[in-house]
């Protein structure tokens, strides 16, 4: 794709990055056949393709984005599929990045969005205030039955509408909060390596019980596991806002502290089990690129980072009881287009006695996408119907998933229980079946 930056503007490293990505586009539309909002709604505009000519315009022009840029920018669900299927490796992910932080900046968007997205901004990211807001959607709940039912599907969803879908969203009770910051878990028998476990933020409210079969599998196949004391949240949920002083800032608050523990008691490497978090961790090495003070560490920090499947695979886990279960597993977007890791997760279900299903189309988004399921509730339970289909489809016992996302998005849509690939390594290795407790 030709482009037309001057030199003045090729002189922002954020521009000439840009400038990079446009011009390994070819207009092939390959990525149109995977982008769950073009399936929806045929808009050339809804597609990759079209989202790049519309920043393309927006940043050559350096103009303010426009109403119709930011509608199409808006629903874009950043699940990365375009990625995957662009046969010219175009850096999608980079340049819409860079168009959210532009809208964050330079859009002034109606009050009532505002206010919800600096709601969401403040209180997701923060474990102990997610989990004040979690018990008062509780009590919230029942004005579900009140509030008046939107008349038909919308792509331009009102406040009442996300609303809803936040109270829909919300757990009807919470577990108990997990170990604290600060805890290390020893390994048991012959210590065989040291690793960090990001906490997180939503994860460790709705479903500490995954880190806690982390925790298990883990020492129990002779891993030292240590949560570090001044880790935050990784900066995904405000990066994806386009929020960016706010996203960096987290990142290197988690760069200083990974570092540190790292100098104190060595660190093999920084294990993830939410993929959303893990795909911006992978990343802070580029996002802290320009950053003197940062960026040696950053990508220190991003070679450590693994989902936690890929360090697994190289414990030869020692089952003790075959299943026989059958499992859909549900790739999320994040780990299959952001990490591209595809197959590792399967094949470590298998090798552990569990029957594995692929679920159809099995590369569309199911619509969680960090705060969507919020701000775009129409798209993302058109998305949550279609991939729930596409599971049942193919008649599981459990359905296995690397994202708290979506786990919580898919179990909204189902009643055949949503479980964490990392629970069923746990149950097989000799943790309690997921559910049990």
């Amino acid at each position: 794709m030709k482009t037309e930056f001057s030199l003045a503007q090729l002189a922002d490293p954020d521009i000439a990055e840009a400038d990079k990505i446009l011009r390994a586009c070819v207009h092939c539309g390959f990525c149109t056949a995977t982008c769950p909002t073009y399936v929806l709604l045929g808009d050339e505009l809804d597609s990759p393709r079209g989202r790049i000519y519309l920043i393309k315009e927006m940043l050559e022009k350096d103009q303010p984005p426009t109403e119709d840029v930011v509608k199409h920018i808006d629903r874009c669900l950043s699940c990365l599929a375009c990625m995957t299927t662009c046969p010219s490796g175009v850096h999608y992910m980079h340049l819409v990045d860079q168009a959210r932080v532009r809208i964050e900046r330079n859009y002034r968007r109606p009050v009532t969005e505002r206010m919800l997205r600096a709601v969401l901004g403040h209180i997701l990211p923060d474990p102990k205030r997610f989990r004040a807001g979690m018990m008062l959607a509780r009590f919230g709940r029942p004005i579900l039955a009140v509030l008046p039912a939107p008349k038909g599907p919308s792509s331009t969803p009102t406040l009442l509408r996300r609303i809803r879908a936040m109270l829909a969203l919300a757990p009807r009770s919470l577990p108990s909060p997990g170990p604290a910051a600060g805890t290390v878990f020893p390994a048991i028998g012959p210590k065989r390596g040291r690793i960090a476990l990001l906490q997180g933020c939503a994860q460790q409210v709705l479903a500490p019980r995954i880190n806690q079969a982390a925790i298990n599998l883990l020492t129990r196949h002779g891993v030292e596991v240590v949560l570090v004391r001044d880790e935050q949240c990784c900066g995904a949920l405000t990066h994806h806002l386009g929020r960016e002083d706010d996203a960096l800032a987290r990142a290197r608050a988690n760069v200083t502290a990974w570092c540190a523990e790292a100098a104190r008691g060595g660190l093999d490497a920084i294990l993830v089990t939410t993929s959303g978090c893990g795909t911006v961790i992978k990343d802070y090495g580029y996002l802290l690129r320009e950053d003197r003070n940062f960026s040696e560490d950053a990508a220190k920090v991003s070679a450590l980072a693994k989902d936690v499947s890929e360090y697994v695979a190289g414990l030869e886990l020692r089952p003790v009881q075959t299943t026989n279960v059958v499992v859909a597993y549900h790739s999320a977007c994040s780990l299959q287009h952001g990490q591209k890791i595809t197959q590792l997760p399967k094949e470590l279900l298998s090798k552990n006695g569990f029957v594995v299903k692929d679920v159809p189309e099995s590369h569309l988004c199911c619509g969680s996408a960090g705060t969507y399921n919020i701000l775009q509730p129409d798209l993302a339970s058109k998305l949550r119907d279609r991939k729930v289909a596409n599971i049942a489809s193919v008649k599981p016992d459990m359905i296995a998933a690397g994202n708290i996302g979506c786990m919580v998005q898919i179990a909204s849509g189902t009643s055949v229980p949503v479980v964490h690939t990392i629970e069923l390594l746990d149950w097989a290795t000799g943790g309690p079946r997921p559910g049990s407790s």
